[in-house]
Parts: C-alpha cells; sequence; structure tokens
C-alpha cells in the first residue's frame, strides 16, 4: 500500500493536473463533528483556481448537504444518494435543484422489501424520496431525519401512496441486531442483480439503489458529459458505498480511517478525516504543479 506521497497505483500515477477531483463526505472530507476544516477549504478553493474541478459525492439526501454548501464556490454540483441524484448547490441546499435523477422504480423497490423480510427477519424500511423521508414505525429515528410519514413500506410504495409522483431515490433498511458486513451479505444475496446495496453508516443500515446506479456510474456520466476521462479523476473514500468509486478513477485514496474493502479497492491512502486526509493530497498535488 502507497503513502500518501507515493504514486497512486502501477500504472496510474496520480495525473500532474487532474481535471476533477471526487470526495465523499462523511468520513472523507468532513471531520468526526460534521465540520469542513479550514485548511480543507483552503485546498478545495486553491484546486478550482487551478483550474481542478471539484465533486462532492455522497450517500447523503441534499437535505443534509448544508454542511458543505455555505463552502460551495465552483463546485456547485453534488451527487448524493449514492449516486441517484444529481443537485446544483450554488444557490443553497434550500433551492437546490436537481440536475440527474436515477429512480429506484417502485416495482423494484416493492420486490426488495418482500425479499429482504423473508430472507432477513427483523428489518425495517425507510423510503427517500426527492421530496424527503418517509419511514415504518420500526424504522428507528436518525439524526436530522424527519419522517414526512410512518407507515409500513408496502404501503409508502403503493401505486396509490401521497408521494407517488415523487422519484425514488433509494429504499433503507435497518436491522437491529445483525453485524453491518453481516447484513449487507445476506442482503446481496437476497437480492442479486434487481438493485444496487451498499452501506456507509456503522450500524446494520443498508442503501439500496436502481440497477447499475452507484456513486461510481453517476460519476463517469458526469465526467462524460465534460469529456473527462477516468485517468484526469482523483477521489477519496471510506466506507462501502465509495468502493466501485475508488476502483473506478484512476487515482484513488482510502482515508487513514477507511473500512478494510476501502483500503483493498483504492489505489493509494492518506491520512485520516481528522487529520485532513483530503486537504494533505490536494496540496501535495498542487505543490507539484
Amino acid at each position: 500500500m502507497t503513502s500518501a506521497t507515493e504514486p497512486a497505483r502501477a500504472g496510474h500515477p496520480a495525473p500532474a493536473v487532474p481535471r476533477l477531483i471526487a470526495t465523499d463526505l462523511d468520513g472523507t472530507l468532513l471531520r468526526d463533528d460534521k465540520s469542513v476544516s479550514e485548511r480543507t477549504v483552503a485546498a478545495l478553493a486553491a484546486a478550482e483556481e487551478a483550474g481542478i474541478e471539484v465533486f462532492f459525492v455522497t450517500g447523503r439526501p441534499v437535505r443534509w448537504l448544508d454542511v458543505v454548501s455555505d463552502h460551495v464556490q465552483g463546485h456547485g454540483l453534488a451527487i448524493c444518494g449514492n449516486g441517484a441524484a444529481v443537485v446544483d448547490l450554488h444557490d443553497g441546499v434550500a433551492e437546490h435543484r436537481f440536475v440527474k435523477v436515477r429512480p429506484l422504480e417502485r416495482a423494484a423497490a416493492l420486490a426488495v422489501v418482500e425479499l429482504l423480510r423473508a430472507a432477513v427477519p427483523g428489518t425495517s424500511f425507510a423510503v427517500e424520496q426527492t421530496g424527503g423521508l418517509h419511514h415504518e414505525s420500526a424504522y428507528p429515528p436518525m439524526l436530522m431525519n424527519a419522517a414526512g410519514s410512518i407507515a409500513p413500506a408496502e404501503e409508502l410504495l403503493a401505486d396509490d401512496a401521497d408521494t407517488v409522483a415523487e422519484p425514488i431515490l433509494k429504499l433503507l433498511a435497518h436491522h437491529p441486531e445483525l453485524p453491518p458486513d453481516d447484513f449487507l451479505a445476506l442482503a446481496r444475496n437476497a437480492v442479486g442483480a434487481r438493485a444496487e446495496i451498499t452501506r456507509s453508516s456503522p450500524t446494520a443500515l443498508l442503501e439500496i439503489s436502481g440497477p447499475g446506479v452507484s456513486k461510481a456510474s453517476t460519476l463517469e456520466l458526469c465526467c462524460a458529459e465534460r469529456g473527462i476521462l477516468p485517468s484526469e479523476v482523483v477521489a477519496f473514500g471510506d466506507m462501502p458505498n465509495d468502493v466501485e468509486m475508488l476502483t473506478w478513477a484512476g487515482t484513488s485514496y482510502a482515508m487513514g480511517n477507511a473500512h478494510p474493502d476501502v483500503v483493498a479497492a483504492a489505489s493509494g491512502h492518506t491520512v485520516a478525516n481528522n487529520d485532513d486526509g483530503v486537504a494533505v493530497v490536494i496540496e501535495r498535488i498542487l505543490a507539484s504543479l
């Protein structure tokens, strides 16, 4: 494994001037207290001044992006919901504009609920839509998760649901007892190719998107629209929902606090989020110009 000051991957060295930086938020760009350090803010601004585009790529819904909206400069676009949506943050979170939506179809979401109820008893569900979150009564209330409605998942996903006009960004599944990685393995085995399942929480909370929808695939679409090649992208992450993105990018870094699967997938590593690992690498790139 390489250090933050060594070439990232044999055959894939960090580009002299990357065209895009793609960074996860929680556990990566953000410190554990959910702040963005002054050093990191300065590094992002310096990257953009050097002509390097910055994308926030997160599992968070758009309403949770206020942690970075104050620091939007050129980087007004964010990929959220693990690739389910691209939003423009230039006018703030309250005035965000969906640029792209890649929904989970209702029929597919219902099928996943049925399969997981049978395969992993005790699972509870929430539905993240463009207009907000809705969940079952057994689903644990999360910080910043104000439910739009509470009902069984089958009712929330019915064709006559009150929110049927709002695209589904992702389905969330929680288990009160299973270890997170065990829950992930069981769910992937039960659901197969019907949906993409990943996780970013330290708890047994799974995030379920439409087939082929991930941070990596949406980032690839955004880069293709800009004529940016994978070899021109530097990516950062710390949890399993970052693995595909780190594998796709020409140069990628696992944080010092990263999940083992992320360490294995990334081409290099940097220090932990609380030590400004993203800024450390950006500063090194800019110093080499």
